[in-house]
């Protein structure tokens, strides 16, 4: 091939490619500039292999491929720009609060919870100030070895196993920014030190909270029944209830009227909005909403006469070798309850500081059970209390006139089996005043259970006028925990003992025997009829909810029943009461400095142990006030063990009265 006239002679030779392709080669030395340029230029039309065919430098690429690149650019474009979209405007909020989360966060501000007073302004719950410690998880280390140095920290702070920390937190949201307690009621120098600590570790947080203290319960255990006593949430409590209205940090009513006055209480919680840094802890306060203070309770309940009425029992039980009853005092016309006390009983404040095993093994080992409100929860037999209710239901379904007089000769032959009087010979020829002033049971057989050819009301009347009087139900009362008691009837003897209704078992019923089943509260309200003339009034122990505002919202009386039975078989039947007092088995209120009625009743319900002793009465006669019901479990006599407490309570109640200027 010539050589370009253009190229100088000592430029290095150049090579076109082979038959096989071959490279091109340079022998020695550098090229000058340009040559690439002058070397195209020259060798276009010279560059040929012996095929004719032209040869070039370089890799050949498909306009195919080059497409398929371009597309595939296109698409990861498209999808890049497309998961911005969504990140920024689709989900943007989300992720924006997140971020913020980041940043800042909620927390509840607890408000205080109410406090309770009684009738006379008598403070019976108060909130003090403690400190408690808790553990927000999403903080912890997400390390085993971090959380553990932590908690071993926090044991040795605290005075608690380590493992009772993992315990304590163990089923807990591990994402959430809300506190786990795992320690109250700390010390000054505790707090101290975890203070400190919390500005070092983690997710340690030390919380400024209230404690419930019943300054009274220590000397009058039995308004612990009454009041009640909070604790901690539990994991329970926190499903069934609203899951804003709850922390995992709160404390609950459990019992009494912290449990029943729970909403009102408690109050509604402020929101703090603060700044944390990446450790969770707490730098500034970006924003604040106030709450509002739990509303206090104003008690029907007067602490003076409970405590009185406490300590008249309790020394009765122990003067007769007893160790459980119960007292009540009542406004019959209102529902008040003025006193309520249920023996043996307990100190709320144990429960509130949180109680230790020993004590709670104390109480549980108890055959006794002292946290049992057994004025509103036991259901026994009523004994010739029920008398009541059958003279009236007698006097209004017309089986007797009040004059209406049978012969007590010292009880009842029929079909072979005998139910005797209790007094050896009979009362004698016995009408419904006297019926009810000596507690007559031939009398009631037959008003309840027919004679001969003479009518009585049957099972199901004498059920039906029981309902009536607030008997066989819940009363309603604003405490939790009320029994039902108990009303017996042919087609459940039928079901449940497999036995058909005899006469004996109405004779039974009717001096409230067998199988009827009472509270102490039933009895109060049913004798509450009598006294205030006909009206079944519904018990309450709160007499207004109060606010932080100075507002006051009154509990209103609630009438049940207008008129139970027509007013001139309440007055027949009230006389029976009185001459009770006069010349009966309630001789013993006769001493009263105020005129007085009641009845007694002695219910038998064993064959080896005793009966109970009821007692239920109201004064003054002519004018009633209070309604005082007494029962001494296993106290034989109404007359002898109950009827005497009944007398002290209102000895005390209306010689306070009479002193007042």
């Amino acid at each position: 091939m010539p050589r370009d006239r253009n190229i100088p002679s000592d430029a290095p030779s150049f090579f076109p490619l082979g038959e096989n392709g071959g490279g091109i080669s340079t022998m020695g030395g550098a090229r000058p500039a340009g040559f690439v340029d002058d070397a195209y230029q020259d060798t276009v039309g010279d560059n040929l292999c012996e095929d004719g065919k032209r040869r070039y430098i370089g890799i050949t690429v498909s306009g195919t491929s080059i497409k398929m690149v371009f597309i595939l650019v296109l698409l990861s474009l498209f999808a890049v720009t497309a998961k911005a979209a969504q990140v920024q405007i689709v989900q943007g909020e989300h992720y924006a609060g997140l971020a913020e989360g980041n940043r800042s966060r909620i927390e509840w501000v607890p408000s205080d919870r109410g406090v309770i007073y009684d009738r006379n302004g008598t403070q019976l719950v108060r909130n003090v100030p403690v400190f408690s410690v808790a553990l927000v998880l999403s903080d912890l280390p997400p390390d085993e070895a971090g959380r553990r140095e932590i908690f071993g920290r926090l044991s040795g702070i605290l005075g608690i196993n380590p493992r009772d920390i993992e315990e304590g937190i163990a089923g807990s949201d591990q994402k959430s920014p809300l506190g786990v307690r795992i320690a109250g009621d700390i010390t000054h120098e505790q707090a101290v030190l975890v203070d400190v600590m919390s500005t070092e570790w983690p997710g340690v947080q030390l919380m400024k909270e209230t404690r419930r203290e019943y300054p009274l319960t220590a000397s009058v255990p039995s308004l612990s029944h009454i009041i009640g006593f909070d604790g901690s949430v539990t994991a329970e409590d926190l499903e069934s209830a609203d899951a804003a209205a709850y922390l995992p940090t709160d404390r609950i009513g459990r019992t009494g009227l912290e449990r029943s006055y729970e909403s009102d209480l408690r109050g509604i919680y402020g929101r703090r909005r603060v700044e944390v840094d990446a450790l969770g802890r707490k730098k500034n306060v970006i924003a604040e909403e106030v709450g509002t203070s739990g509303k206090s309770l104003v008690l029907t309940i007067d602490a003076d006469l409970q405590a009185e009425t406490e300590a008249i029992l309790t020394a009765a039980l122990s003067r007769y070798g007893k160790s459980r009853g119960s007292a009540i005092v009542m406004r019959p016309d209102t529902g008040e309850i003025l006193a309520m006390v249920s023996e043996p009983a307990f100190d709320n404040n144990l429960f509130a500081r949180g109680i230790s095993v020993e004590d709670y093994a104390l109480i549980e080992a108890d055959e006794d059970d002292p946290l049992f409100q057994r004025a509103i929860g036991a259901s026994l037999p009523s004994g010739s209390t029920f008398k009541l209710v059958v003279a009236a239901a007698a006097l209004a379904e017309k089986i007797v006139e009040p004059t209406t007089t049978f012969l007590s000769s010292g009880g009842i032959s029929i079909n072979g089996w005998f139910f005797p009087d209790w007094k050896a010979g009979g009362h004698g020829y016995t009408n419904l005043t006297k019926a009810i002033s000596e507690s007559v049971n031939t009398y009631f057989y037959i008003v309840g259970g027919g004679l001969d050819d003479r009518e009585g009301l049957g099972v199901a009347r004498i059920a039906d006028y029981s309902r009536k009087f607030g008997l066989g139900g819940k009363t309603g009362i604003d405490l939790p925990g009320e029994g039902e008691g108990f009303l017996p009837s042919k087609e459940w003897k039928e079901s449940v003992k497999g036995e058909r209704w005899y006469v004996g078992d109405t004779y039974h019923l009717a001096i409230g025997q067998g199988d009827i089943l009472v509270t102490p509260l039933q009895i109060a309200c049913m004798t509450s009829v009598f006294a205030n003339g006909g009206e079944l009034v519904r018990p309450r122990i709160v007499s207004a909810v109060t606010g932080q505002d100075g507002s006051r919202v009154p509990k209103r009386t609630e009438i049940v029943d207008s008129q139970v039975v027509p007013a001139e078989h309440i007055a027949a039947v009230i006389e029976g009461m009185r001459h009770s007092v006069l010349y009966g088995s309630s001789r013993t209120l006769s001493l009263l400095p105020v005129s007085a009625a009641g009845k007694t009743g002695t219910a038998q319900w064993s064959s080896t142990k005793e009966p109970h002793a009821w007692f239920t009465s109201f004064a003054p006669y002519d004018n009633p006030e209070i309604v005082v019901t007494v029962v001494i479990e296993e106290g034989g006599e109404g007359s002898v063990t109950a009827a005497p407490v009944a007398r002290d309570i209102m000895a005390w109640y209306f010689g306070r009265r009479d002193a007042t200027p």
